[in-house]
């Protein structure tokens, strides 16, 4: 894990791909930015797309997951979704849920039957949930990178190269709809071999949304294993 991602309430989770995908999602708040090497026409992009987000009430995302290394044979793929309002913010991955109700943070492992409940510091950026899909706000520099036609859909490219030189990847492909300017995928080239796709199929924004659903039920989980940090 790079030294500047703190993710404080997954130190002791077990399940190894929810951690890995929160990693790419939020990553690099702590770095100072500089945007002396970002060429204009990709910097001017990347503020649509933040403005764009940061407009929304609330987002709903579904996404893939894949993770890629060819030199080790690893695969891996999964599907998951996140429902982000306010500084409330719900994660489901593999049958597991992380939840945050704007004060605690619930990581809730179905698999081993555990629930982990932690404070929340609301000077930590890096567990801020409005901070999810605009990683790339700080951190980076910008590159206008290829075009593609993607089932119809018209995906620019702009390459993110991290500023930290100690990154343990190379570059990161954040691609975005030149139309609605959305974010449709991110594809990281780790420094290892690995590379790693968060690919969004349905983004959906400003959705009703019940309050239930950023709510921690504890009459759901009387079985299980509650572990409760102060």
């Amino acid at each position: 894990m790079v030294s500047n991602l703190i993710l404080v309430f997954l130190q002791n989770y077990r399940t190894h791909k929810m951690k890995n995908i929160l990693f790419l999602f939020i990553a690099y708040f702590t770095i100072s930015v500089s945007f002396s090497q970002s060429e204009p026409k990709a910097e001017k992009l990347i503020n649509q797309v933040l403005q764009q987000i940061k407009d929304y009430e609330n987002i709903s995302v579904k996404f893939s997951y894949n993770l890629e290394n060819q030199a080790t044979n690893t695969s891996e793929e999964t599907n998951g979704e996140v429902y982000i309002y306010g500084e409330m913010y719900r994660m489901e991955l593999d049958g597991n849920i992380i939840i945050h109700d704007g004060n605690k943070l619930y990581t809730i492992n179905n698999t081993d039957e555990e629930v982990k409940i932690s404070n929340v510091d609301e000077d930590d950026n890096t567990i801020s949930p409005s901070k999810m899909l605009t990683f790339f706000e700080e951190g980076y520099n910008y590159k206008w990178d290829i075009e593609q036609n993607q089932n119809g859909r018209i995906i620019q490219y702009i390459k993110l190269i991290p500023i930290d030189s100690k990154a343990d990847y190379k570059n990161v492909l954040l691609g975005t709809d030149k139309y609605t300017k959305n974010i449709s995928n991110v594809i990281y080239t780790m420094n290892n071999g690995t590379r790693t796709e968060i690919k969004i199929y349905s983004f959906k924004t400003d959705q009703p949304l019940s309050e239930n659903l950023f709510k921690f039920d504890k009459n759901k989980y009387l079985d299980y294993y509650f572990d409760e940090q102060d």
